[in-house]
């Protein structure tokens, strides 16, 4: 009976393309998130997360080779693959790691706005600079990834107009950020955390 069903219609057609399916969504969301530790030097979780990605990959490739003649699974493999793509992107925007680095460019009062992002407990300096018509302030400030979102309203509110970029940045030494909660010692749990902060 349970080797009958191995082999039926609904198995090859319909669960099988199914696991594959959900199994290319796995890895490939694995590898999203293991590119993005890698570029942030996470050199101890990349390596966990690169072993569950192959093995899952490979248990799915097994699969479609030892059913060469089932094109539905093929369909299944490229539709993981382009939903894996879209699922990792959410879960990394979920997780909001790192840091990142603010540059405004802004004709208004430079200093006025380095005070404001330093009394909000942002650190910032502040340069000045000639443009393509007249004097500018550059402003740098680099804040953790969680609170982007607080930093532009600031600079929103102070200069609906100011020009501003926004970059990765690797690693930091020292610098004033806001108080953080000291992350488990497990690694997971970290990422756990950082998944809940950005529901």
């Amino acid at each position: 009976m349970e080797t009958s069903f191995f082999n039926s219609a609904l198995f090859s057609y319909g669960l099988m393309p199914l696991l594959i399916f959900l199994a290319r969504i796995c890895d490939v969301s694995i590898g999203t998130i293991r590119i993005i530790f890698v570029s942030k030097g996470k050199k101890y979780i990349a390596p966990v997360l690169g072993f569950f990605e192959v093995l899952i990959w490979i248990t799915a490739i097994s699969k479609i080779m030892q059913n060469l003649d089932n094109y539905v699974n093929y369909v299944a493999y490229a539709a993981g693959f382009a939903t894996g793509n879209f699922v990792g992107m959410i879960i990394e925007e979920k997780l909001a790691m790192g840091f990142q680095m603010i540059r405004v460019f802004t004709h208004q009062d430079g200093p006025g706005l380095v005070h404001i992002l330093n009394s909000s407990g942002y650190g910032a300096t502040t340069v000045e600079a000639h443009g393509a018509k007249e004097k500018v302030h550059i402003i740098y400030s680099i804040v953790q990834r969680t609170k982007l979102g607080d930093v532009l309203e600031i600079i929103n509110k102070f200069n609906p107009k100011a020009f501003y970029t926004i970059e990765d940045v690797k690693t930091v030494n020292e610098g004033i950020f806001t108080p953080r909660k000291r992350n488990s010692v497990f690694p997971f749990a970290s990422i756990i955390k950082e998944w809940r902060k950005g529901k």
